[in-house]
């Protein structure tokens, strides 16, 4: 008989995440997948779990869950308060949550996206490859939409029920947000550019998992707004009429009509998404080569986080 976890309080956004939908972009089928891909992964591996399985994303308030046998829950994605029957537990590790316990998942501090991974992870049928939910297009999750209170979903057995925790701290790197220009960097002017480079932006309100609005310097295209609709990518940076930058995350849309000044760099992708509402910071130009290189060694840090995971006890 199949397992389930029970949503007995939701907070917002709150969907079912997996690694990501690849090999349809072309196809006009966005990429979607966790917001923040290594605490998604981080999170998995705490519980025993494949890095691309299915957990839970919500945003900046979690919720209270129970399960109809005993289970490893980790929560990741940034500090918050968490608790097992109203006993505190430790984010960034894995604990036992028994049947009859209810897990209290609080408010994050200092970050926006939350994971909370269960052992076995969510076995709801894949969707093209994946259960990650496209909230737009209602793809994948649970019949494609935000989970609800009351709502139930499947779990996979788990392998192993020892509680894991950090061997090693996963630590994300500080300073400006590295972009590489284009496609359309030449629709701006040397004046514009240098808005964009030499002064700060801040991080609105206004965003969801397809893309995040910045307040700033008004970036005007000096050959205009709009463009033959062309292909987009996870970090693309937009520029409407409004001068105001919309930068694509993980549900953004495979084209667009408007100018892309510069597309932030992977490695640096989940640190923007995952600054708070208010968060000012620089943008700085590098090479796609660089860019390469910075991809593969946040990778190779993210390895050597879960190849260094260790068992409480």
């Amino acid at each position: 008989m199949t397992a389930l976890l029970t949503i007995l309080k939701h907070g917002p956004l709150m969907t079912v995440q997996d690694g990501g939908r690849y090999a349809y972009r072309s196809r006009g089928v966005s990429t979607s997948g966790a917001v923040d891909r290594g605490a998604h992964a981080i999170g998995n591996a705490l519980v025993g779990n494949d890095p691309e399985a299915a957990a839970i994303e919500f945003a900046l308030m979690g919720g209270s869950f129970s399960a109809d046998r005993d289970v490893l829950v980790a929560i990741t994605g940034g500090a918050c308060t968490v608790e097992i029957d109203g006993k505190p537990v430790t984010t960034w590790e894995s604990h036992v949550l028994g049947v009859g316990e209810t897990l209290s998942v609080g408010e994050m501090q200092g970050s926006v996206w939350g994971y909370i991974a269960i052992s076995g992870g969510i076995t709801i049928a894949p969707v093209l490859g994946s259960r990650s939910t496209h909230l737009r297009t209602g793809v994948g999750g649970l019949d494609g939409g935000a989970l609800a209170a009351g709502d139930t979903l499947p779990i996979g057995a788990p392998t192993d029920l020892s509680p894991r925790m950090l061997g090693t701290p996963y630590l994300r790197r500080s300073g400006p947000i590295q972009i590489v220009p284009g496609p359309q960097d030449d629709y701006f002017d040397e004046n514009a550019w240098r808005a964009f480079l030499t002064k700060p932006f801040t991080v609105t309100q206004s965003r969801d998992r397809m893309a995040m609005v910045l307040d700033g310097p008004k970036t005007e295209a000096f050959k205009g707004h709009d463009i033959v609709s062309d292909a987009t990518v996870l970090g693309s940076i937009q520029v409407p009429g409004s001068g105001k930058l919309i930068v694509l995350t993980a549900d953004g849309q495979t084209t667009g009509g408007y100018p892309k000044i510069a597309t932030v760099t992977s490695s640096d992708l989940t640190r923007l998404a995952q600054m708070p509402a208010g968060s000012r910071f620089m943008f700085r130009s590098i090479s796609a080569d660089m860019a390469e290189e910075l991809f593969l060694g946040s990778q190779q840090r993210l390895a050597a986080v879960i190849g260094d995971l260790r068992k409480t006890r």
